[in-house]
């Protein structure tokens, strides 16, 4: 995987997860990331997370705001709660979050190191200087708020952090990866995300690297007196600052509904074809987990692509938010009774599993499979009409949004209403 993923924009969104959607968000982020590292292993799990298009696409799926700030919060939110219980099966350990959570940090590793037999006040410094490197070496306009550093057993680590801008109301999302950093100073990043607005000064760019050492150079001959004349020179002259090279970025629009060109629409035609393929009948069967209908089988195609799809597959993270809705009724309201089933289903995959028995999780496994098949020929409705259809079965499905049951809300305009967060 490549270290530099590309960047996106983020949407800068306040609110919070109401505790229906973030107790199964927890059950259903901790289940994905088990089959993930049951079917690959746990260094595939921290690549996952450093890859900011998946982790995106991650938290779409779980029913989070498809293309907000948000998804990064509630993410390691639900890992942190689901994986805590997981720790001594999984070796993988998730610290740190926003504010006040974000400063203990060090403190959590080393704990997680006493516990583990890690070195966990090297973590903590290496928690340390991510951050200072995220706010001060790369001077973007955006103030860290949010700092997650997940390390495995085997002192691998991810570090996932976000900064806001107010005034613009933007989020950039910073990815780390310890798997091949030679240096906290020297283009260690494995990803950033967001928009850029104006010349950013990134003094961890491999081309900055003369002037790292100038700097130093500078500051111990002039020292700070004669560094702030200079400076002061340099501002007076107004010199045009040297054009920047840019990354591929992924942008995440402003608008919150789901529209066709956020969906690559032959993917979501394979994962229909493939659900449909398996038959809810023959598939609820060889699950044998009774009432598993066909709504939940599409759905589990499209989290079969989050545990099992390639890099490439993650650009459309919309895509991803018709398995399960977002919370804020876009593309439609969460089908509660659709996720249940979906948790269900997964959690008892896995547990077969690890006895030994992996019909189910391959039964799941050969839906991403037949999805990536079919997608070259399948046909299907349109996004908007898929959106609808979604919509009107939403009371049926046990549909929930911040605005309260969907049952409840014939004939009123959610607009109109006080969220229920």
């Amino acid at each position: 995987m490549a270290r530099r993923a590309g960047s996106a924009d983020l949407p800068l969104h306040s609110g919070h997860v109401p505790p229906w959607l973030a107790q199964r968000m927890t059950r259903l982020g901790a289940v994905i990331s088990q089959a993930i590292v049951h079917h690959y292993g746990r260094d595939e799990l921290l690549s996952r997370l450093a890859h900011p298009f998946w982790f995106q696409s991650f938290g779409a799926v779980m029913g989070m705001d498809w293309h907000s700030s948000g998804i990064t919060t509630s993410v390691l939110g639900s890992l942190k709660r689901g994986l805590a219980p997981l720790s001594g099966e999984l070796g993988i350990h998730v610290c740190g979050g926003r504010g006040k959570h974000s400063r203990q940090t060090p403190a959590e590793l080393i704990a997680v190191g006493e516990r583990v037999g890690l070195d966990g006040a090297a973590l903590a410094q290496a928690s340390r200087l991510v951050a200072k490197v995220d706010s001060a070496a790369v001077q973007d306009g955006f103030d860290l708020y949010l700092h997650g550093f997940i390390v495995a057993d085997d002192g691998q680590w991810v570090v996932v952090q976000q900064g806001m801008n107010d005034e613009r109301r933007q989020a950039r999302r910073y990815h780390w990866s310890s798997r091949e950093l030679k240096s906290f100073v020297d283009a260690p990043h494995a990803a950033i995300e967001g928009r850029g607005h104006g010349e950013i000064v990134n003094l961890t760019d491999r081309r900055a690297d003369a002037s790292r050492a100038a700097q130093i150079h500078m500051l111990q001959a002039l020292g700070p007196d004669g560094v702030a004349r200079e400076a002061v020179k340099l501002a007076a002259a107004e010199a045009p600052p040297p054009a920047q090279a840019t990354l591929p970025h992924l942008v995440m629009p402003d608008h919150h509904d789901v529209r066709p060109e956020d969906v690559v629409t032959r993917r979501l035609h394979g994962a229909l074809a493939a659900a449909a393929e398996q038959g809810p009948k023959d598939f609820s069967d060889l699950l044998m987990v009774p009432g598993v209908g066909a709504r939940t089988v599409r759905t589990l195609a499209m989290v079969a692509e989050v545990v099992h799809g390639a890099p490439c597959r993650f650009s459309d993270p919309a895509r991803f938010s018709l398995a399960l809705g977002g919370k804020d009724r876009h593309p439609f309201p969460v089908p509660t009774k659709v996720y249940d089933e979906t948790i269900r289903v997964l959690k008892a995959a896995v547990e077969s599993a690890k006895l030994g028995h992996e019909e189910t999780l391959g039964a799941i496994r050969r839906l991403d499979d037949q999805a990536r098949r079919l997608e070259r020929v399948a046909d299907g409705p349109s996004v908007k009409a898929y959106i609808a259809q979604e919509r009107a079965a939403s009371p049926s499905y046990g549909g929930r949004s911040v605005f309260g049951w969907e049952s409840d809300l014939v004939g009123d305009m959610p607009s109109r209403r006080v969220p229920d967060r």
